[in-house]
């Protein structure tokens, strides 16, 4: 990671899996700066207010299930945007459905996690998207 650190937006209606998410990513992750969002259209209004912005994401962790307007409607905004499409998105989410894999990677999500139910699993799953995504992976500098 670079020494102005990267950031993340959390895009989660759940109250408990977006504290859990915090927790593990300022324990685990000092030099990120996580925004969280908690419904599709926060989400937009985020990403639109940031589009001039040094504080554009690195990465957004996006939730399928969300009041207003669901992942699915934001992923696709998002990917169809030309400042924001080059933004790894990753679906982190609860379903494990077929159907919603798919959607999701026809819409160009970057990656598909279903979270893990146990604490500890959780924590690896976010320590492994902070690696793969800011230390292996080569990302297009703005």
């Amino acid at each position: 990671m670079n020494d102005k650190g990267k950031n993340i937006l959390l895009v989660e209606d759940n109250l408990a899996d977006a504290k859990l998410t915090m927790v593990t990513i300022k324990e685990n992750l000092p030099n990120v700066n996580l925004n969280i969002v908690t419904n599709g259209i926060e989400a937009i209004d985020f990403l639109t207010n940031v589009e001039n912005n040094s504080n554009k994401p690195d990465l957004i962790l996006l939730d399928i299930n969300l009041p207003k307007k669901n992942g699915f409607e934001v992923l696709s905004e998002i990917k169809q945007n030309p400042f924001l499409k080059s933004i790894p998105v990753i679906m982190l989410t609860s379903s494990k459905a077929d159907e919603d894999i798919s959607l999701a990677y026809n819409l160009h999500a970057n990656c598909y996690i279903t979270k893990p139910l146990d604490f500890i699993k959780f924590v690896e799953v976010v320590k492994s998207i902070e690696n793969f995504w800011f230390n292996l992976a080569k990302l297009p500098k703005e």
